[in-house]
């Protein structure tokens, strides 16, 4: 029986404030509704999301369109790079995500590793497998935990792969089970 997960990547959000309630800056929302456009024929049954505030507003058009709420998992939230909650600039970030991909243990203090971050976002990913069985869930989430669920199944999907991924970005995965059998990118930047 196919079950498809879609991870939608969150749209654009503004560059400063808290992690965890940055919104969507005005393209983060018009790409929202692209992405409900994209998606409103593939018959979604059910709108999952990090709890972060960018990624709800991201698929939040979606599950409205479906009648749905948006269901929030704590542990599908953006990796933990530091005990802070501002964000990172990129020109902090690439070094640490680098060091991440070459090293999977490795973590700032108070923050988290690859291994952790991957660890606790797959043991969602596959409850999801097995609660949703045979239908089509969409996952509101961020690059890093992205790259990594999908990394879990395809090493292919690594810090480059990453590195190539738009904000907001829409992966189809199509699984078997739990058996990963193909990756779809069905968003086009425009």
């Amino acid at each position: 029986m196919k079950t498809y997960i879609y991870m939608v990547r969150h749209g654009e959000s503004p560059k400063k404030g808290n992690d965890r309630t940055r919104g969507l800056t005005e393209k983060g929302r018009l790409d929202a509704q692209r992405i409900t456009d994209i998606l409103k024929d593939e018959g979604i049954n059910t709108v999952i999301s990090s709890p972060y505030t960018r990624s709800i507003l991201t698929v939040e058009p979606l599950a409205k369109q479906i009648g749905q709420e948006v269901i929030v998992f704590e542990d599908l939230k953006e990796r933990i790079f530091s005990v802070e909650d501002e964000r990172i600039s990129d020109n902090e970030l690439f070094p640490l995500l680098k060091k991440s991909f070459f090293e999977p243990n490795f973590a700032l203090l108070g923050g988290e590793s690859n291994t952790d971050c991957q660890n606790r976002a797959i043991k969602v990913l596959k409850e999801l497998l097995n609660t949703y069985q045979g239908r089509k869930v969409v996952v509101g989430t961020h690059g890093a935990v992205m790259a990594l669920m999908i990394g879990y199944y395809d090493i292919n999907y690594d810090l480059n792969f990453l590195l190539h991924t738009s904000k907001p970005d829409i992966y189809r995965m199509e699984f078997n089970e739990q058996e990963l059998v193909d990756v779809k990118r069905l968003w086009e930047i425009s």
